[in-house]
């Protein structure tokens, strides 16, 4: 084994282990079974991004914090998140111009002096704000809130370390009362990535979607965005190399990236340089709106979880890379089992073209779940639902991309003991999972419970509340054996009549990461 490959090998592992954005695995299936030394530990940093969450000055936005308690972490740490406006540098060019208008001005020196102490004693004042967290967790196991109106709440950038790293989630949910977009929005914050696909945007009319783009980074992040049509690609206008400044937020609606109108859209992003959080937020003039977050990567199955049992309209969005046609096997994994739907037993799919198909009342009462496969798995989709509740002129809209399996643990934050459901599925194999209700960000005590999910099926849990509770609070959600397990959490209520609510899957939360003793002949890792 050469000691270039030995090199990489450690530095992944080191690089896992501190930041949790990576882990060590082998190429050969059979690797992990050879480990003899391997550990699977807490990781020990991770970073999230919370895009900017409304327009409207109608907007109340809250902000959610939580790490569930982890064993093996360490004793000490951080989790904080920033305003990414109050992190972003000074404009140097605007300082420039300011100076340059000073002399116009016929400024003698002293006066430059007394603007300038001013200057450098608002700079400081802007810097202590800068330094100020809108978020910082206090303790393992207790969610912490905070909250913004109007259409000055930030986008925010985060990391955590230590014993608030393995596990940390955030979440914002932001309910506008009238306008464009009026109801509830909810988003779980992501962490920094190079690509996203998100099938079910628009660039009709009567929508107004953004994709938003949030740098972490020091340095600017360039950014590609690409749109794909019925047709296939869209022509756009200004998609290719947009710059994202260092630790700052860029939105950009995405009727301005080309001329062509079209009802249902897949957005392709792609960042050449550095890396964003991403995420499209989609509002509609007449069936309110939400945030429609990442489909899961191209694959030949996948699984959007937690369809409402009362939703009135469902509305599938579907796209795979590349030139192959493909027809989709479609079935609803409900309470008594997997079926397929009658007239929608298979969905056919172009090569580089946006699908879209209308399925309905699908549920019919029931929970249910919607699982899409592609004959032998052999071409990779990308897919979300638009679900519609309510009647006609008082609809609200929700979106559910496909998820990733919770693998080991998973966590919904901002609960209410009333409008809370919580939805799990177990489409091939019969699971059992535990849920813990954590405690109240005022007050309360965790509650924990074990279920067992049959398998091909979709259940509706009753969401277990804190004895006690005051306040919001996380539920947690830990695979203990079987699966896959797939999970989504819907936050409902109803004002003047419109049922507001929010679906957000949940994706396994990457909390723990296996790392090889040192010790260990890594030679099996070359395989």
């Amino acid at each position: 084994m050469n000691r270039t490959t030995l090199s990489l090998i450690a530095g992944a592992t080191a690089l896992a282990a501190v930041t949790g954005f990576a882990a060590v695995s082998a190429p050969d299936p059979g690797a992990a079974e050879r480990r003899t030394g391997a550990a699977t530990l807490p990781v020990e940093r991770t970073g999230l991004l919370c895009p900017r969450p409304s327009t409207s000055d109608l907007a109340e936005t809250t902000y959610t914090s939580f790490t569930p308690v982890t064993e093996g972490a360490d004793d000490k740490g951080t989790a904080v998140l920033r305003s990414a406006a109050q992190q972003s540098a000074p404009d140097e060019d605007a300082q420039g111009e300011d100076e340059k208008d000073g002399e116009k001005a016929g400024k003698d020196e002293n006066d430059e002096n007394d603007e300038n102490g001013e200057k450098g004693d608002k700079d400081a004042a802007e810097g202590d704000q800068a330094d100020k967290p809108v978020l910082q967790l206090e303790e393992p196991g207790k969610p912490v809130t905070a909250e913004a109106d109007g259409a000055d709440a930030p986008a925010l950038v985060g990391t955590a370390d230590g014993r608030f790293a393995s596990g940390w989630t955030a979440q914002q949910t932001t309910e506008v009362a009238a306008g464009t977009g009026r109801g509830l929005q909810g988003v779980a914050c992501s962490a920094a990535d190079t690509q996203f696909w998100f099938p079910g945007a628009s660039t009709d009319g009567s929508r107004t979607d953004y994709i938003h783009l949030t740098n972490p980074d020091d340095s600017a992040a360039v950014v590609d965005v690409e749109l794909y049509g019925k047709d296939g690609e869209l022509k756009t206008t200004v998609g290719e190399g947009i710059t994202v400044k260092p630790r700052s937020a860029e939105p950009v609606l995405l009727s301005t990236l080309t001329a062509e109108k079209q009802t249902d859209v897949t957005v392709h992003v792609v960042v050449r340089s550095g890396r964003v959080g991403a995420a499209v937020q989609a509002l509609d003039d007449e069936t309110g709106g939400d945030w429609l977050p990442a489909s899961a990567d191209p694959s030949g199955r996948l699984v959007l979880p937690g369809i409402p049992k009362d939703a009135t309209a469902v509305r599938l969005v579907a796209f795979t890379p590349g030139d192959a046609d493909v027809d989709l096997k479609v079935r609803l994994a409900a309470p008594s089992g997997l079926i397929t739907p009658a007239g929608n037993e298979t969905l056919h799919l172009k090569g580089g073209m946006t699908a879209a198909f209308d399925l309905g009342e699908l549920t019919r009462g029931e929970a249910g779940s919607l699982v899409l496969t592609a004959p032998d798995g052999s071409v990779p989709v990308v897919a979300a639902m638009r679900v519609l509740r309510g009647e006609e002129g008082k609809q609200e809209s929700a979106f559910i991309p496909a998820a990733r399996p919770v693998e080991t643990r998973a966590t919904a934050l901002d609960n209410t003991a009333k409008g809370t459901t919580l939805s799990v599925t177990a489409p091939e194999g019969g699971a059992e999972i535990r849920v813990t209700a954590s405690a109240g960000t005022k007050g309360g005590t965790p509650q924990t419970k074990t279920y067992s999910i049959k398998s091909g099926t979709t259940q509706d849990i009753e969401a277990l509340v804190p004895a006690g509770l005051k306040g919001s609070y996380a539920l947690t959600v830990e695979t203990r054996s079987g699966g896959p397990v797939y999970a989504s959490r819907t936050l409902a209520s109803t004002e003047g009549g419109v049922p507001y609510f929010t679906v957000q899957a949940l994706p396994d939360d990457r909390g723990m990461v296996a790392v090889p003793d040192a010790s260990e002949d890594l030679s099996v890792l070359q395989r």
